[in-house]
């Protein structure tokens, strides 16, 4: 989340027509092995099941903090909980974001179950908003006729949503927000939902094996998972961290930890090692001078990914198969 002062930098930079298409050739160029899928792991459910299934014998086992939640990401948007709404605000960039996102959304939604109603056309679908904050995405996704359920780990701004939301009478029967973790959720919500949206979060938890198992277990067999995050490029620790918050002071410092962005060959590895396809990846870019988000051929900073769940989860008798040739397999990153 960029200040406009920033953007304009950013901007400016990133319009460097030479350095971005070297920058491109680089990241589409890069051939990386497959990620072990033994290193499942989390979600309750999952991790119980994992252990009963036929004595997998797991390698390379990570450690892992089996919460999404980080209380540190807490404080920090807690601070900002009654400034969701404010369109000239720090939020203002996700407000103007929901131009690209929604319809993101809304086309590869319709592209997998048609149109349920016009003028509605998600009707029928039941979707959760992960890291819903004030509901800055929920309502257009209700407006769509969508059964949304936002949830959001700071108290205060599902209060703010729910404020927010109450204006509008369109909403009442289609958007309510819950103060909860997705794991908590997880338990309840066992293949409940046709689609789950993480937009700005995965960047802020803790843990990403859970947030992917505990995914899974909240989606319907070949439901959708769609996220938007930012790269862990050299690009994006100079904006994103240095410029940002120790230089220009635009933003809190502390406010990202460049540790936690994920590449998008990294993030489709991992869904894929938990039973998710990768449909596409685009790449997007804020253009400060018009407030406006655009498509992008280059993810080295943003970029916006859907995913699918598979109808039938990886064996762990094959997933142990598979592993035994990671090292002579590869992959290149997609991008559309």
């Amino acid at each position: 989340m960029y200040s406009k002062k920033f953007a304009r930098l950013a901007f400016g930079l990133l319009a460097e027509s030479t350095f971005i298409s070297r920058l491109t050739r680089n990241v589409s160029s890069k051939v990386k092995p497959l990620r072990s899928l033994c290193s499942w792991t989390v979600c309750q459910h999952h991790r119980q099941k994992n252990l009963l299934s036929n004595g997998l014998t797991r390698l390379n086992v990570r450690t892992v903090s089996r919460s999404t939640l980080d209380p540190a990401e807490v404080r920090k948007f807690q601070a900002m909980a009654s400034k969701w709404w404010d369109l000239q605000g720090d939020f203002s960039a996700l407000h103007s974001m929901n131009d690209l996102r929604v319809p993101f959304i809304r086309d590869n939604l319709l592209n997998v179950h048609g149109i349920q109603q016009l003028g509605k056309p998600l009707t029928g679908l039941r979707i959760l908003d992960v890291g819903c904050g004030g509901g800055v995405l929920s309502e257009p996704l209700g407006r769509l006729g969508a059964d949304v359920l936002g949830i959001d780990p700071v108290e205060d701004s599902v209060r703010t949503a729910e404020l927010h939301s109450s204006y509008d009478p369109e909403l009442w029967e289609r958007v309510r927000y819950q103060a909860c973790t997705l794991e908590d959720l997880a338990e309840e919500e066992v293949e409940g939902f046709h689609a789950v949206v993480a937009s700005e979060v995965v960047e802020h938890l803790a843990d990403l094996d859970a947030f992917a198992s505990c995914c899974l277990q909240v989606l319907k067999p070949g439901g959708s998972l769609f996220i938007t995050t930012i790269n862990k490029t050299n690009l994006s620790y100079v904006f994103g961290i240095v410029a940002a918050e120790q230089l220009l002071r635009i933003v809190p410092s502390g406010t990202h930890d460049w540790e936690k962005f994920i590449s998008p060959e990294d993030l489709e590895r991992l869904l894929e090692s938990f039973g998710f396809y990768v449909e596409a990846i685009r790449g997007m870019m804020y253009n400060p001078l018009t407030g406006a988000w655009s498509w992008q051929q280059s993810t080295a900073i943003n970029y916006a990914l859907h995913a699918v769940k598979r109808k039938e989860e990886p064996q762990p008798d094959r997933v142990w198969a598979e592993t035994e040739n990671l090292d002579e397999l590869g992959r290149a990153a997609r991008y559309s």
